[in-house]
């Protein structure tokens, strides 16, 4: 069964436990900088969102990657970076319309959320439930899907 991350907005207090797991899940450090997962400060209203790729099934990413540095999953269904076939040229971060693949100026690669394998960090640390790894078909994607292809969420026509 696939599963997917669950962001509800509406319980995020800002934390950052979720930032801080993912640097230390994937660098070994407690640094905002380095997560792979942001929450971002609504000023104005003082709301905060958790943010970090969505696993597009579109997936421009991967589409973009001249190199074929980003992959699916087979078992977790994410979008994931080799780093060392990553070259740095960072068109996925220009491919991606959500701005969640970040270039890592210490490596000269690229990063996004890989699900932590299948057991996110993020998840894990949030305390108040805002984030989630919940089965995909709880995550309301095949009405949202129902609903685009009311709208002519079609595939384009093939060209010759």
């Amino acid at each position: 069964m696939q599963k997917m991350l669950h962001i509800d907005p509406a319980k995020c207090t800002g934390c950052l436990s979720c930032e801080m797991a993912c640097s230390y899940e994937n660098y070994g450090v407690f640094a905002t900088a380095k997560s792979r997962i942001k929450v971002f400060d609504f000023h104005h209203t003082g709301r905060k969102v958790p943010y970090t790729c969505t696993q597009c099934d579109e997936a421009w990413c991967l589409h973009a990657c001249p190199v074929e540095a980003i992959t699916v999953d087979k078992v977790t269904g994410a979008k994931v970076v080799s780093e060392s076939t990553c070259v740095g040229c960072k068109v996925c971060t220009i491919a991606c319309p959500f701005g969640t693949i970040n270039y890592v100026a210490e490596t000269g690669k690229v990063q996004k959320c890989d699900l932590c394998g299948g057991q996110p960090a993020c998840a894990e640390a949030c305390p108040t439930g805002a984030i989630t790894f919940i089965d995909a078909n709880w995550t309301g994607l095949g009405k949202m899907q129902q609903w685009a292809d009311k709208l002519g969420n079609q595939p384009a026509a093939a060209t010759a």
